[in-house]
């Protein structure tokens, strides 16, 4: 398959976008790259720590940086499930390729997740609370997500199934595809 410009996966935390980008970049012999170890990387710390120490703001500037530092090409993007939120940062990737939204019920999720740990914003939450929140942040977010140029199912799933799903959804776009 013949793909122009990244592939930038978004969704929520727990949809899978680290274990299926590293499938599906090993698949097209392109980059993988995560930008929250990219955000760890420059901030010298976890994303857990910058949020405890910074706040979410800092956070979000130090992933602004990373964004606008992505290649544009032969690499596949695990985004992380708030980069979309700002308009700026989706135009910022809309120009690099194509977003991918790999969609997961909240019980999936946290699932998923398991108790949450190194995840700030599912931090001391009970289950049933992790559940709640993890919707709420979908409902949120969801208006960001499906600017998406393409929808992928991650439910009841295996990564490699959703790779699977996903190559044939790119391989039916036409040659620019939808950014």
């Amino acid at each position: 398959m013949e793909h122009r410009g990244a592939l930038l996966l978004v969704g929520m935390m727990g949809s899978g976008k680290s274990s299926v980008g590293r499938l599906l970049a090993a698949r097209l012999g392109f980059a993988f790259i995560d930008t929250d170890q990219c955000v760890e990387a420059a901030a010298g710390r976890s994303v857990a720590r910058v949020f405890a120490e910074d706040g979410e703001a800092r956070f979000r500037e130090l992933e602004r940086q990373v964004l606008a530092g992505l290649p544009d090409q032969r690499a596949v993007v695990a985004l992380g499930g708030g980069a979309v939120v700002a308009a700026e940062n989706r135009a910022l990737l809309r120009g690099k390729g194509t977003l991918v939204w790999l969609d997961a019920q909240p019980e999936t999720l946290a699932r998923r997740v398991g108790d949450g740990a190194g995840r700030p914003l599912l931090a001391g939450l009970d289950p049933a609370a992790r559940i709640e929140r993890l919707r709420d942040l979908a409902l949120q977010r969801e208006t960001a997500y499906r600017q998406a140029g393409l929808r992928v199912s991650t439910d009841q799933r295996t990564p490699a199934q959703v790779c699977d799903a996903l190559l044939a959804a790119l391989a039916a776009l036409p040659t620019e595809g939808p950014r």
